[in-house]
């Protein structure tokens, strides 16, 4: 038996669960998640288990959806619109396919169907000798509302079926289908963008987007939204169907209905149970929003013959997934100082399950995505993780404010280190440009001793953070004057292992200017920028120096990238990190490496796979000592690519842009100047 609860406390509940029908089905604007409102429905229902006496005809637990709005004329179903009840385990799947079994065994060698739960507003659609006279929403599962004009500006509804000849196939002269209208995930992130970018509201997801354009009084403004349509059942007809789910399938496909591809046929409840923990692993292969996997009886027959439970069929179950999309209270919003000095603000959340997964923050991705939802402290938001990816705030729930709600402030002060937080124009990221802030300091060393930067053999993010924890590493100068005696205090250190890396950051002191200007992490400013900004300038002391203007002569350098160096050169820190480098000797100039030849003089070159007689460093400077310039990525202003063993899609983009593409002896033939 469920917690104790008095008959009001549960007429409550029923009015509760009620209201977030209707704002749901009815309005579009749900203030609480799927996964929230299944809880309560679970628990309306563990209560009527324990109270039948309770039960009354409009309890929750005894309609599928709620009724119709009254902006459209109703329309009254040929047969009643079932709902399907819910399982969270497949333990309950189980249960349920042994419930079935003692009602009848036949259902043994039934087979089952695997269909996929798609998340968007269940339509009916209606056909009167082959052509389409009527579509409307669910409603209550009774009645719903007419929404033929929007229906018919869905591309994928066939207006006629059979849509193909087909003289063996003749459609019933009275057909009522239903199916699902949703929009795929891609274009509803278009959507949003173009919504976003004309300045008006946007969608928090795909199923509010779906049936917010089905209920729109003007068709035109539904026809210009992307709806999708895929049908899955025969609701009534007056001429032969077929007497399977599978072959149902089939028959609405040979129509011309749009119909999933992924169904599955099972023939026993093992095989179900094995394909619903195959589809949970594989939810993302999905190009729309899904919320589970449909089981049904694949004998239409034997499923009608079992009858109902309330509004549920017997013979049809859905396996929920964990929830992805949940709703929870903002209590905060903090700010991550990145390796970078990107300044990120994140949410500070009322902890909540999403995805199996206990969740107490969630990513907001920049300030100007927190001004442009308006997004306040204390909101109700939708949040979302899906796979892997880091959860991330969707938007606020406007409807459950209260007005207690605070708007917030972007910080004008880095949070670690105090230093002002500096915005650059045509940039929706905030910086902070101290190369000596403590939060950037392991990022910014493990960078800074990279291979491509100043490439110190043996200095790994481990050992890296083991320096910065032990105090002995408070910025990248500090490096250099690392003793053997200190390393050795280390945890994993011995003699010989101390000795080598001293003597590996010694002989960083003589890397050349171009890798000592990537390792120092300014924006903007990477292996082939640094080498063309070395080209022009010497010397740390005189690129110092130079004017934004000056900057933007050279060819690459934009007003950001420009503006990003004389920025870094001005700040008191940054400047006492360089003079504490030079003091430890790592003072570097670019004398103008003698070229071996003009060969590639000017061509621009992208090198990817492995190259039998060159190193990754030593084909860049091959080309870039015959005159080329080496960058990292493919484009149209790329004038060969040069391909090794184990190419990348780097060589796809190449030939689709019409790059000439070299191998290592064209490259040699090339410089010798055949």
């Amino acid at each position: 038996m469920g917690e104790y609860m008095t008959f009001e406390e549960y007429r409550q509940l029923c009015q509760e669960i009620n209201r977030h029908n209707y704002l749901y089905h009815v309005l579009d604007a749900p203030v609480i998640s799927d996964g929230e409102f299944d809880r309560m429905l679970a628990r309306l229902r563990e209560i009527e288990k324990d109270h039948p006496d309770w039960i009354s005809t409009d309890s929750p637990s005894r309609r599928a959806g709620s009724p119709p709005s009254d902006k459209f004329n109703k329309v009254n179903h040929p047969t009643p619109v079932l709902s399907l009840a819910n399982a969270f385990s497949v333990s309950e799947v189980r249960a349920w396919y042994e419930r079935l079994l003692r009602l009848d065994e036949r259902v043994k060698d039934a087979g089952f169907v695997l269909e996929p739960k798609i998340d968007g507003l269940t339509v009916v659609l209606s056909y009167r000798d082959g052509s389409f006279v009527g579509g409307a929403t669910r409603g209550d599962g009774e009645t719903g509302e007419d929404i033929t004009s929007n229906i018919r500006t869905i591309k994928q509804v066939p207006l006629r079926v059979p849509v193909a000849a087909d003289a063996s196939l003749q459609p019933p002269s009275s057909l009522v289908v239903r199916g699902e209208v949703f929009i795929l995930i891609r274009d509803f992130e278009a959507l949003n963008q173009r919504l976003s970018e004309n300045g008006e509201k946007t969608y928090l997801n795909p199923r509010n987007t779906a049936a917010g354009s089905l209920r729109q009084l003007d068709s035109s403004i539904t026809a210009s939204r992307p709806l999708m349509l895929l049908v899955y059942q025969v609701l009534a007809s007056d001429g032969q169907v077929p007497a399977t789910q599978w072959q149902t399938l089939e028959y609405l496909r040979r129509l011309g209905f749009p119909v999933t591809d992924t169904a599955e046929y099972c023939a026993g409840i093992d095989e179900v149970i094995a394909g619903c923990e195959r589809w949970l692993q594989q939810r993302d292969r999905f190009p729309f929003e899904v919320d589970g996997v449909v089981i049904k009886l694949n004998d239409l027959a034997l499923a009608e013959e079992l009858g109902v439970v309330g509004k549920d069929p017997r013979g049809a179950l859905a396996l929920k997934y964990p929830a992805r999309e949940v709703t929870t209270s903002l209590k905060d919003i903090g700010v991550n100082v990145g390796r970078t000095g990107v300044l990120t603000p994140y949410a500070i959340l009322e902890p909540v399950e999403v995805g199996g997964v206990m969740v107490k923050q969630a990513t907001l991705h920049n300030y100007d995505f927190i001004a442009e939802k308006d997004i306040r402290i204390g909101d109700r938001v939708l949040i979302k993780r899906a796979g892997d990816v880091i959860p991330y705030v969707i938007g606020p729930v406007i409807d459950a404010r209260t007005g207690s709600e605070r708007a917030f402030t972007p910080p004008d002060a880095c949070p670690a280190c105090g230093q002002k937080a500096e915005h650059f124009e045509g940039e929706v990221a905030w910086y902070c440009v101290n190369a000596s802030c403590p939060a950037q300091l392991v990022r910014n060393l493990e960078h800074f001793v990279s291979r491509p930067a100043m490439d110190i053999e043996g200095l790994g993010i481990k050992i890296v953070e083991q320096l910065a924890t032990a105090g002995l590493v408070k910025d990248v100068a500090d490096l250099f004057t690392l003793k053997k005696e200190d390393l050795l205090k280390l945890e994993g250190f011995a003699e010989k292992k101390a000795e080598n890396l001293v003597q590996a950051i010694d002989q960083a002191r003589l890397q050349p200017l171009p890798r000592l200007l990537n390792a120092l992490g300014i924006r903007g400013v990477g292996e082939v920028m640094a080498a063309d900004l070395t080209a022009v300038y010497p010397d740390l002391e005189s690129l110092g120096a130079a004017t934004v203007e000056e900057l933007q002569a050279i060819e690459g350098v934009g007003p950001n990238i420009a503006g990003a160096i004389v920025d870094w050169f001005s700040q008191p820190a940054n400047r006492q990190v360089l003079a504490k480098l030079q003091a430890a000797g790592v003072t570097p100039r670019q004398v103008g490496a003698a070229r071996a030849s003009n060969a590639l003089n000017g061509a621009t070159f992208v090198v990817t796979g492995t190259l039998p007689g060159f190193t990754r460093d030593g084909v860049r400077e091959f080309i870039q000592s015959n005159g080329g310039k080496v960058t990292d990525s493919v484009s149209s202003k790329t004038d060969f690519l040069v391909v090794g063993e184990n190419p990348g899609s780097k060589l796809e983009k190449a030939r689709a842009l019409g790059v000439k593409v070299l191998d290592e002896n064209s490259l040699r033939r090339l410089v010798q100047g055949e």
